[in-house]
Parts: C-alpha cells; structure tokens; sequence
C-alpha cells in the first residue's frame, strides 16, 4: 500500500489524477485506477469527475473548506440563498451538511458523504452582486435574500420568512438590486420588506 506516500495531499483541498501521478510517478491513466481503487477502499472521496479528496481531509474539513468545494463542484457558482443568509447571521435557520449556491450552467444536487451540494440556474442578468471573502465566491447577505425570493417567487425553493431578520438587511440596496428581477420577484419582496 502506499498510502504512507500520499499523506502530503493531506493538506491540499482537493487533487486530481495528474496531480497523483506526478507523486507518485505514474502516468494519468494508472492514476485514474489507482483512484478508483482507493475509493472502493474509503481512503479517497470522489468529489466529482477526476476531482478527489483524501478521506481523512474531508472528515475534517471545516464549513469554509466545504463552502470553497461548494464553488469548485459547479463552475462558474458562488453560494447563496439560505446558505450564505446562515453566514451573514441574516436567517436563525442553520444548515448542517447543507450548501446552496447559484449556477449559470444548471441545476444539479451533489450529495458527497451525507453532505449535500444544491446548485441553481438563474438568469445570466442576474449572476451579479457576489464578492470574494477569502477564497470563497459568496453573495452579499441581499443578493442572497434576493435569489431566495426570486426562485422561491416561481415555487422552486422554500425559504421560511419567518426567520429571516429583515433589520439586518439594507433595504435601499434590495430596492436596487431588484430591478433586475421579473415583476412577480419584485412584487413579493416589496411585500416582504415593506420599501
């Protein structure tokens, strides 16, 4: 076995098969198998199509190790909706082993390990207002109001009014961001935050 030679991926968040063979001094193709075969043992995680985390390193990943999986499972995403309202303190909903982002390719649920990975297309008009905190892509704590509302306004995400804490939301800048949004969006959240 030579497990004992990959515990320096340890500390990378995620390896691929080229970046295995180059370690251990195998080609590509030799480095898919050996994958494959670590899996089936539980010492690697498929997190995607040759995208893989060692075991160990994803039982101790911490929710900022997941929400930086979260953007790489789905690209170009950046979290949101109750997510990312969870991480500005905005909801005293909390997800465990639950992340949301919004995605301009599809929608898609990814359930890695008993951690679950939603992704949801919008519009291209309305992939903005995201910033970078780290190395993390993560909507402003009202854009993420926004999508929720938004797809929640179609009948495709539940979102529970009652726990959102409106009073930590800038209002004006709801106002201003929703402009963009379909007419039904804009109507409820004017509903929602009295503007």
């Amino acid at each position: 076995m030579r497990y004992p030679e990959l515990r320096v991926l340890k500390n990378r968040l995620f390896f691929t098969p080229e970046d295995l063979g180059r370690l251990l001094n195998i080609n590509t193709n030799s480095a898919k198998v050996f994958c494959t075969r670590y899996i089936n043992k539980g010492l690697f995680v498929r997190l995607k199509r040759n995208l893989y985390v060692l075991s160990e390193r994803w039982d101790g990943f911490s929710r900022d190790d997941l929400l930086r999986i979260s953007n790489l499972l789905q690209v170009p995403s950046y979290v949101s909706f109750t997510t990312a309202l969870s991480f500005y303190e905005v909801t005293t909903q909390v997800q465990r082993d639950f992340f949301e982002c919004a995605s301009l390719r599809r929608t898609i649920r990814y359930n890695i390990k008993g951690t679950t990975f939603n992704y949801y297309k919008i519009q291209k008009k309305c992939y903005f207002d995201f910033i970078k905190r780290g190395d993390i892509f993560i909507a402003t704590q009202e854009k993420a109001f926004i999508d929720s509302v938004y797809l929640y306004s179609f009948g495709r995400y539940k979102l529970d009014f009652g726990a959102i804490e409106f009073e930590r939301l800038n209002k004006e800048r709801i106002k201003e961001l929703s402009i963009l949004y379909p007419e039904r969006t804009r109507k409820l959240i004017k509903r929602l935050c009295r503007i």
